[in-house]
């Protein structure tokens, strides 16, 4: 039992969880003080590098979101496997459990490829990639801010492919895509703050998405958004230190061999 049954449906809370739970993480963030200190980046930088205004973000991200909802509502009327009364039969603990794992591998993999390709096809960078690259520093509103087009192709056909292959349902779908918001959302908050639970569990973390970020990163650190296993499979793996700038902050520095 979960506490939104006998208010909202599965299906309903599966498609407006994960935009909630965006704007109300993203919006933790953005309501901090500066913690210059934490900083991987000065807030002077941010100024002058971003090439896109917060208000124009913020309209991309709920374009992003409703066709996010669109989706999802079609992919819960056709995968439905309610009975007459309206009832699905939950799988066990374990079994959701593993089906998220699964919906990770899956989600990583779409989204490893999908992210590179987008890199190394010009066209595709020039045109579609490089909207999300306009924001060099990023920060956690950003997250989901793409060009429409790569929003439904790498976002949206890439979390529809997890949920179908993974075989969770709606109620299981909650979950899975509420911890794939905040895990975006905390790779590019732009923070390295003491004690992040994601920067103690997940290699693939703030600092990590953050040298991708950077010009001479750019080739590098694809993986998006739980593990680092196919850049390193692969490589297109960056590693890089933390190292304190004289003016106060952090930075994420390349290590190239």
């Amino acid at each position: 039992m979960v506490f939104w049954e006998g208010y909202v449906s599965d299906e309903v809370m599966g498609i407006f969880a994960p935009i909630v739970i965006y704007w109300l993480y993203a919006g933790f963030y953005q309501l901090l003080p500066p913690l210059d200190e934490y900083r991987l980046h000065t807030r002077k930088e941010e100024e002058e590098k971003n090439l896109v205004p917060l208000s124009k973000v913020i309209k991309g991200v709920l374009l992003q979101q409703l066709v996010q909802a669109v989706v999802a509502h079609a992919l819960f009327l056709l995968t439905s496997s309610a009975d007459e009364s309206g009832t699905t039969i939950q799988p066990s603990i374990p079994i959701q459990i593993v089906q998220i794992i699964i919906g990770m591998i899956v989600m990583d993999t779409w989204q490893y490829f999908a992210h590179r390709y987008m890199h190394q096809n010009k066209f595709l960078y020039r045109h579609i990639h490089s909207q999300h690259h306009r924001l060099v520093v990023t920060y956690a509103i950003g997250a989901l801010y793409n060009h429409p087009l790569e929003g439904l192709l790498l976002d949206t056909v890439g979390g529809a492919i997890a949920f179908l292959v993974s075989g969770m349902t709606a109620r299981t779908s909650v979950i899975f895509f509420c911890f794939a918001v905040v895990k975006t959302v905390d790779d590019h908050c732009g923070l390295w703050l003491p004690g992040n639970i994601f920067h103690i569990f997940f290699q693939n973390n703030t600092a990590y998405h953050d040298i991708h970020h950077q010009l001479p990163g750019t080739k590098y650190n694809y993986s998006q958004p739980f593990f680092s296993i196919w850049d390193k499979l692969l490589g297109t793996y960056m590693p890089y230190t933390l190292v304190n700038r004289p003016e106060g902050g952090l930075e994420a520095r390349l290590v190239k061999d």
